[in-house]
C-alpha cells in the first residue's frame, strides 16, 4: 500500500498500526510508545491519503473513512508531526509543499467578504460554546499555563494595549477586523479611546453594535461592516488581531501601503497574526479548503521584507510560541464537552470536521513551526520609548491608567 509505505518514510519513532480497508494489519515504526491504531474504511482513502495526506487526512476522517481505533485523534497526529519534525523528511511530501508555495492566493473585495462569511457567519450558538464569555477568537496570553481562557483574554486585551501605548486621551484608534467587538471596546474603556472597528462579517458586526450600545459606548465606539482597503482618514492607533492570515500573499504589499495611508505620523500600529517560524510555505490545505478559504500565513521573512519597503519601521516585534497551543488546548476541550449540542445543531460531520481543525492546528503550534507574532509599527523611530519599560508598566497597573486630559 503506497500509503503506508509514506508513513513508513516518516514514523520511525512510536507504534502506529494500521488496518486497511480488508482488515489486514501493518505496524508502523519501532513498536516503542506512543501507541495509535488507525482503521481504513475504504480502498479509495488509501489511495487518496497517499496522493496528498495534508489534505486527505482531514476528509477521510471526518467522513467517518479514517477512524481511530486505540488512541485519540490528537495522538495520531500527535505521532506523525513529531517523528517528522520541523523540518521534515518525505521527498514526496517536500514535492506536494514546494507545488503549493507556488499559489498565493488574491483577495478582491467580493471573496474576501465570501470567505469571511463562511466562518464568521456560522451559528451564534457555535461560537458561545467553545469561545470564552468575550468571545475573543484568537491566540490568548497565557500569564501562566493555569490561567482560564478567560484570563488569558484579558491578558491578551492588555497586551495589546500596553503596546499602543495609549498615552492621551479620546485617541482614534483603528480596529482592522474586530470580530464581535471585545477588543474595541476594551480600548474605549480602559483607555479613554474613541475607536472604529470594521469587519466583513455580518453577524459580527450586528453583534458588535449590540455590544456598544448595551454599554453605553455607542458614542465613542463604532463598527463598520466594510474592507479596511475602503477607509479613509488618519488614526492615532491601529491594531489588528488575527485579520492579516486573510489578506493573501499577494496583497501584502497593498495592506502595508494602506496602513501606513490611515496611521499618523506619530502613531503606532501592532498587527498581531499567526506566521510561520521558519521558512515561507502554504497553509495547510485542509484548513484553506474546509476552515478558512482565501487563508495564508506568513513567515517573519515575508513580512520584513515588504515592511522595509512601506516607509514603515518595525519597533517592536514578540513571538508568542506556546500560547496559541494552550488556546486551542481550552476551545478544543470545551468543543468536545458539547459534542451533542453541535451534532444537534449541525451534524457528525461538522462535529470531525471541526475537531481535525482543532487538533491540527494545536500540532501545528506544539510540535511544528507555527507562532503568533505582534508586530509593532510606526512612521518615526521615536513614536515609541526607546526602552519596553513603558509596556510592562502599563501591562501590570492595575486598574489600567486612565489617559489624563
Amino acid at each position: 500500500m503506497l500509503f503506508i509505505a509514506l508513513l513508513r518514510s516518516i514514523v520511525r519513532v512510536g507504534s502506529l498500526r494500521v488496518i486497511d480497508h480488508g482488515g489486514r494489519s501493518r505496524l508502523v515504526g519501532d513498536g516503542t510508545s506512543p501507541s495509535v491504531t488507525i482503521a481504513l474504511k475504504a480502498k479509495r482513502v488509501e489511495y487518496l491519503l497517499a496522493l496528498n495526506p495534508a489534505l486527505s487526512l482531514g476528509e477521510a476522517y471526518m467522513d467517518g473513512l479514517l477512524t481511530i481505533e486505540d488512541g485519540t485523534l490528537f495522538d495520531f497526529l500527535a505521532l506523525l508531526a513529531r517523528n517528522y519534525g520541523t523540518l521534515g523528511k518525505s521527498a514526496w511530501l517536500s514535492l506536494l509543499e514546494r507545488l503549493a508555495r507556488l499559489l498565493k492566493q488574491t483577495n478582491p473585495l467580493d471573496r474576501a467578504r465570501r470567505n469571511v462569511a463562511f466562518h464568521y457567519d456560522l451559528s451564534d450558538r457555535l461560537y458561545d460554546i467553545f469561545l470564552d464569555r468575550d468571545r475573543q477568537y484568537s491566540c490568548a496570553y497565557f500569564r501562566d499555563p493555569g490561567d482560564s481562557l478567560d484570563a488569558a483574554q484579558k491578558n491578551k486585551m492588555r497586551h495589546l494595549a500596553a503596546k499602543l501605548l495609549l498615552d492621551k486621551p479620546r485617541l482614534k484608534v483603528l480596529d482592522i477586523g474586530s470580530g464581535w467587538g471585545g477588543l474595541a471596546l476594551h480600548l474605549a474603556k480602559a483607555a479613554c479611546a474613541d475607536v472604529t472597528g470594521v469587519t466583513l462579517s455580518v453577524e459580527q458586526h450586528k453583534v458588535s453594535e449590540e455590544r456598544a450600545r448595551a454599554g453605553g459606548l455607542d458614542g465613542q465606539v463604532r463598527f463598520l461592516n466594510c474592507d479596511y482597503r475602503q477607509l479613509t482618514g488618519t488614526y492615532d492607533r491601529i491594531v489588528s488581531v488575527g485579520m492579516f492570515e486573510h489578506v493573501g500573499k499577494r496583497n501584502y504589499r497593498e495592506f502595508f501601503a494602506k496602513l501606513g495611508e490611515l496611521l499618523a505620523e506619530d502613531g503606532v500600529c501592532v498587527l498581531h497574526s499567526i506566521g510561520y517560524a521558519d521558512a515561507p510555505a502554504p497553509i495547510n490545505p485542509f484548513i484553506r479548503k474546509y476552515i478558512f478559504p482565501g487563508a495564508d500565513l506568513p513567515s517573519l521573512s515575508e513580512v520584513f521584507a515588504v515592511v522595509e519597503k512601506s516607509g514603515l519601521f518595525v519597533t517592536d516585534v514578540e513571538i508568542l510560541r506556546l500560547h496559541y497551543a494552550y488556546t486551542l488546548r481550552h476551545w478544543r476541550e470545551r468543543f468536545a464537552a458539547r459534542r451533542d449540542d453541535i451534532i444537534r445543531l449541525y451534524d457528525e460531520r461538522f462535529y470531525r470536521l471541526w475537531e481535525f481543525y482543532f487538533v491540527l492546528c494545536e500540532i501545528g503550534f506544539r510540535y511544528r513551526t507555527n507562532i503568533v507574532f505582534q508586530m509593532q509599527l510606526s512612521k518615526r523611530l521615536d513614536a515609541v520609548p526607546i526602552t519596553r519599560d513603558y509596556m510592562f508598566e502599563r501591562e501590570r497597573a492595575d486598574p489600567l491608567p486612565v489617559p489624563a486630559s
